[in-house]
């Protein structure tokens, strides 16, 4: 869970958030193996291409195995159908450095992820933690609906 610090980091109302990078294991799903969705992953998909104007998947998971995760969730009902072709980021290394984004603002970037371990340290303020979603993979509330009241909204046309 952030801290109040955290939270107003990302949403002071400041920053206009361009590109919005989405870890998958951990954080949207269970793993790679047993691709269990988050509680009211679907909705936060939807919710997040209304937000921001580039939604990008940045993953350790490798892309085939990525798009192939993506097309069974998808024939589930459990993510919208555009996710399997949701940008895919490529990147390597041991931390996700948002740099590795391409055409991606820095300063106008925010991750999603659960791992912290895995965070670029001089863009925590852009990092959205979430609690690993681990066996039993039962969660009180919904993890996900929490992240959105984290995220920023866009200002509308005229609004400063």
């Amino acid at each position: 869970m952030a801290s109040r610090e955290e939270a107003r980091a990302v949403d002071d109302g400041t920053r206009h958030i361009e590109v919005l990078a989405l870890d998958l294991e951990g954080t949207l799903i269970s793993n790679a193996v047993s691709q269990i969705p988050r509680r009211g992953l679907h909705e936060f998909l939807v919710e997040c291409v209304e937000r921001f104007p580039r939604v990008v998947m940045f993953t350790t998971v490798p892309e085939a195995r990525f798009r192939a995760i993506a097309r069974a969730l998808a024939g589930e009902g459990a993510v919208p159908e555009w996710f399997p072709d949701l940008e895919y980021v490529h990147w390597h290394g041991a931390i996700k450095d948002l740099r590795f984004i391409t055409d991606a603002p820095l300063e106008r970037t925010i991750l999603v992820d659960d791992c912290g371990d895995v965070i670029q340290p001089a863009q925590t303020e852009q990092w959205i933690s979430v609690p690993l979603f681990e066996h039993p993979y039962e969660e009180p509330g919904y993890v996900l609906e929490e992240v959105l009241t984290r995220l920023p909204r866009p200002k509308r046309r005229g609004e400063k």
